[in-house]
């Protein structure tokens, strides 16, 4: 039966602006391009493991998508948002609170950040916290997050 998602695709408006972004900017590994078809696939994590797919098409034909990479979460807490300045990108969290804080979704629970591809696709940085679901917590920043996990 289902094992996982293997692959998600999106259109793009430009696909060597976007073959740029996803090969030097988010450091995947282009592993296919298809120039009568404009498309290039990239292999996310181990080849062969998962995959995105981009699509050019016409720019009334792209509608926003959101996806999340999974990485692991003391780099998302501690490591993603310089990542993400070093590459002049701007990053926000999902509590729209202003700041470029990653926060945490207690009821998985998981932290994360948020950033935008250049089609502005919504793109997420989320790695999967130990500790119990908290679902009443909503979502919580993780200095809130450690003080459950404490007991305070």
């Amino acid at each position: 039966m289902i094992k996982g998602l293997y692959e998600t695709h999106l259109n793009v408006s430009n696909l060597d602006r976007s073959i740029d972004f996803y090969s030097n900017v988010l450091e995947l590994e282009q592993c296919y391009y298809e120039e009568e078809r404009r498309a290039a696939f990239f292999w996310i994590g181990k080849p062969k493991e998962f995959m995105l797919g981009l699509w050019e098409k016409p720019k009334e034909q792209i509608n926003a998508m959101h996806f999340a990479f999974q990485c692991d979460p003391n780099w998302v807490l501690n490591e993603s948002v310089g990542y993400l300045k070093k590459r002049n990108l701007a990053c926000r969290n999902f509590l729209n609170d202003g700041t470029e804080r990653p926060m945490v979704f207690a009821w998985m629970p998981a932290i994360s950040i948020y950033f935008d591809d250049p089609d502005g696709h919504s793109l997420e940085f989320i790695g999967i916290l130990a500790g119990e679901s908290r679902p009443e917590n909503g979502v919580i920043s993780y200095e809130r997050w450690k003080e459950l996990e404490a007991g305070q």
